[in-house]
């Protein structure tokens, strides 16, 4: 059973006024994630959540909605078959996003680096794939 309380005249849950968590439903308008786009729109909008100091419980409440919601487009998406390795996935992305491998430097340090892993002779390491799912707005588990 939910706790409410009365507060101006209108039933809330605890801790979250109704009426401001709708106005922040109708200001993003989340929805289930079909295409990257809206994948793209949720998680911009999910790091303008999470990188605020002082959120309220309805915005805490809209983070997890749509975290959830771009977990679940992710995992049907980006889904990781087996025999898929982390270089072919990072290839994947890159080729989707136009990205050329001057463009990974950042994350790995040298074009030399960029090479082997792309290359499948060296693997990608937990700080790289941190990097990586940090870049392309993804799980970690995608590049290791």
């Amino acid at each position: 059973m939910l706790n409410t309380t009365k507060r101006s005249g209108r039933k809330i849950a605890t801790g979250i006024d109704k009426k401001a968590y709708g106005r922040l439903l109708a200001e993003t308008l989340p929805e289930v994630i079909e295409t990257e786009a809206q994948n793209r729109r949720m998680n911009a909008i999910a790091d303008r959540l999470q990188s605020k100091r002082d959120r309220s419980p309805e915005e805490d409440r809209l983070l997890k909605l749509i975290a959830t919601l771009c977990m679940n487009f992710e995992e049907k998406y980006y889904n990781v078959q087996e025999g898929v390795t982390p270089a072919a996935i990072l290839a994947d992305l890159m080729s989707e996003r136009g990205l050329k491998q001057a463009d990974m430097l950042p994350i790995f340090g040298s074009r030399s680096v960029v090479s082997e892993v792309m290359c499948g002779k060296r693997g990608i390491t937990k700080t790289q794939a941190k990097a990586l799912a940090q870049f392309f707005k993804l799980p970690v588990e995608l590049f290791l």
